[in-house]
C-alpha cells in the first residue's frame, strides 16, 4: 500500500548531526519502513536528486549543505528470535537507539554487547563502523544484517562474513550507496564470559570476582568509565573518536619506540596498534581551543564544537592536528567519521 511522503526543503541538518555544526538539506524525508525506503528512493531518483542517508548523525561531519535528498531513518522496533537455553538472537530495526538496545539486552540477562553501551547512533549505524569499545567489537556477536540492495531495489540478508568487517570498517564503507541497512541481527549469550581485560573495566571492579557479574553490571561500568572521560553530545557537540588508532609494521614501531619509549601501543596480529589518543596527546593539542572548536581536556581523541563551530572548523583543526602528529612521530591519523558536503 502506498504511502504519502512528506518532503520537506531546505531543511536544517544542525539537530541530526551531534557536532550540532550547521548545515541544510536540499530535500529532507524521514521514513518509518521499507515502503516508504523505497518510495523515497524512486523519488530521488524521479527528480535526479544524490541520496544520504542519515541515522544518528553521530559518525559525520558537514562540510558544508547537502545538495540532495536525506533520507532519515525511522525504522523502530525490537524483538527476539531463537530463544534457548544457552541464548537468543536480538533483532533490531536500523532506527533503533543503540544504546538503549545495549541496556535491552543487557537487563534481560543477555551478554555479547555490553561494553558497547553508551556508544551514540543507531543500530543501522552500527554495522557500517563496525563499532567498538572496551575489548569488544559489533562483529564479535554480529550474525546477520537484513539490507535493501539499492539497484535492485530487493531486499536481502547479508551474513555477517559477506560484511567484510575490520577495524572500524566494513563492506558498507568499501562499497557506499550500495545498501542501506533494514535491521540487524546480533546472536547474543546468557552464559558466555564477560570481557572485562581491558584496564579501565580491571580498575574499576578491583578485586570483584567475575563470577558474581552481570551483563548490565558491566555495561553500567562502561557508562561510568565514559562519562568520566568523554562529553555527552547534547552538552558539548562531538562525534566521539575523531581518530582511528593507527596501526604500523614492526621495523617502523621499533624505530619510533627508540625515540619515545614510552609510546603506548598494544599487538595486532604481526603489526602494531598505536593510541591514538597518546600521539595527539604528545604533540600537545590535548585541552586545545580555538574561538569556535577545540581538544577535548580528558580524551585528546575527540574534537568538540563548543562555540557554534562549522564543519569546516573542525576539519581545518582536524587537518593541524593530524599534520602536527605526522611531523613528530612519523605517523599518519586517519579520520573516523565521515565528510558530507562541500565546503
Amino acid at each position: 500500500m502506498s504511502q504519502a511522503l512528506e518532503i520537506q526543503e531546505r531543511a536544517s541538518l544542525q539537530r541530526l548531526n551531534t557536532l550540532a555544526v550547521p548545515a541544510t538539506a536540499r530535500y529532507l524525508v524521514e521514513v518509518e519502513n521499507a515502503v516508504q525506503l523505497k518510495q523515497a528512493l524512486c523519488w530521488a531518483d524521479d527528480h535526479e536528486q544524490s541520496v544520504l542517508v542519515l541515522g544518528g548523525g553521530s559518525n559525520l561531519v558537514f562540510a558544508g549543505d547537502y545538495p540532495g535528498l536525506v533520507i532519515l531513518m525511522a525504522l523502530r522496533g525490537r524483538s527476539w528470535e531463537r530463544v534457548d537455553d544457552h541464548g537468543a538472537v536480538l533483532v533490531l530495526k536500523a532506527g533503533e537507539n543503540w544504546h538503549e538496545a545495549v541496556l535491552y539486552a543487557a537487563r534481560s540477562g543477555y551478554r555479547g554487547i555490553e561494553n558497547l553501551a553508551l556508544i551514540p547512533g543507531t543500530a543501522g549505524a552500527a554495522p557500517v563502523q563496525n563499532i567498538g569499545a572496551y575489548g569488544t567489537e559489533l562483529c564479535d556477536c554480529l550474525e546477520s544484517v537484513t539490507v535493501l540492495n539499492r539497484q535492485t531495489l530487493e531486499v536481502e540478508n547479508l551474513p555477517a562474513s559477506a560484511c567484510e568487517f575490520g577495524y572500524r570498517d566494513s563492506l558498507f564503507k568499501h562499497r557506499p550507496g550500495c545498501y542501506i541497512i533494514l535491521e540487524i541481527r546480533l546472536r547474543l549469550s546468557r552464559d558466555a564470559s564477560l570481557n572485562i581485560g581491558y584496564r579501565d573495566l580491571q580498575d574499576y571492579f578491583g578485586d570483584v570476582n567475575e563470577a558474581e557479574l552481570t551483563p548490565l553490571a558491566v555495561a553500567e561500568a562502561v557508562m561510568a568509565v565514559r562519562h568520566r572521560k568523554l562529553p555527552d553530545p547534547a552538552v558539548l557537540p562531538n562525534v566521539g573518536s575523531f581518530f582511528k588508532n593507527p596501526v604500523i609494521g614492526l621495523t617502523q614501531f621499533r624505530e619510533l619506540q627508540a625515540r619515545f619509549p614510552d609510546v603506548v601501543s598494544y599487538p595486532a596480529d604481526s603489526q602494531v596498534k598505536l593510541a591514538a589518543a597518546w600521539l595527539i596527546d604528545q604533540a600537545g593539542w590535548k585541552g586545545f581551543r580555538n574561538s569556535r572548536v577545540g581538544v577535548h581536556n580528558r580524551q585528546a581523541l575527540v574534537l568538540i564544537n563548543h562555540s557554534g563551530g562549522t564543519g569546516q572548523d573542525v576539519l581545518s583543526l582536524a587537518d593541524d592536528v593530524r599534520q602536527s602528529v605526522l611531523e613528530k612521530f612519523g605517523v599518519e591519523l586517519e579520520m573516523e567519521p565521515g565528510i558530507v558536503g562541500n565546503a
